[in-house]
Order: structure tokens, then C-alpha cells, then sequence
């Protein structure tokens, strides 16, 4: 149980030290909401069209999947932006 917590706490910080990288956020200023979308939302969903919810829906989307997905403040305003836009 012991060796469990050890290698979950340093994991963890593994991870957080990666995702909060610069490196990472350089990257992603670079890209547009659609080429965010594409890439990160279409992991794991179809692909719907932006007209299948309204903008109260994204907004609610928005929320669940900022956590659920790991997005950063930038990349979620960048796609639902795009989203909101085109539908």
C-alpha cells in the first residue's frame, strides 16, 4: 500500500510538471479552435456537427469537458469559440 501512494504521488507530480509545461502551451497557441476540436475532441467522440447543440449547450459542454478532457483555459475558449461560431 505503501509503494502504491509513493509511485501515485510521484506520478502524479510527473504529470502536472508535463502538462504545465511552456512547451506545451507554446504549441498550442499556435493552433486555431478548429485544429484544436479535431485533434483533442475527436480522441474520443464522433464527430458532431457544431449545428447539433446551441450556444446554452456548448456552455454546458464547455464546462464538463474542460475537466474531463484536461483543457487548458485557451484551448476550451478556442473551441467552443469555434463551435459557438459555427453553428
Amino acid at each position: 500500500m505503501k509503494t502504491f501512494k509513493i509511485v501515485s504521488i510521484i506520478g502524479f507530480i510527473g504529470f502536472a510538471t508535463i502538462s504545465c509545461s511552456p512547451e506545451r502551451a507554446t504549441i498550442v497557441q499556435g493552433k486555431s479552435g478548429v485544429q484544436l476540436w479535431s485533434e483533442t475532441c475527436m480522441r474520443c467522440h464522433n464527430t458532431p456537427s457544431p449545428a447539433d447543440f446551441n450556444d446554452a449547450d456548448w456552455s454546458t459542454i464547455e464546462m464538463h469537458m474542460r475537466v474531463r478532457a484536461n483543457l487548458t483555459a485557451d484551448e476550451s475558449k478556442k473551441i467552443f469559440d469555434f463551435l459557438r461560431s459555427a453553428n
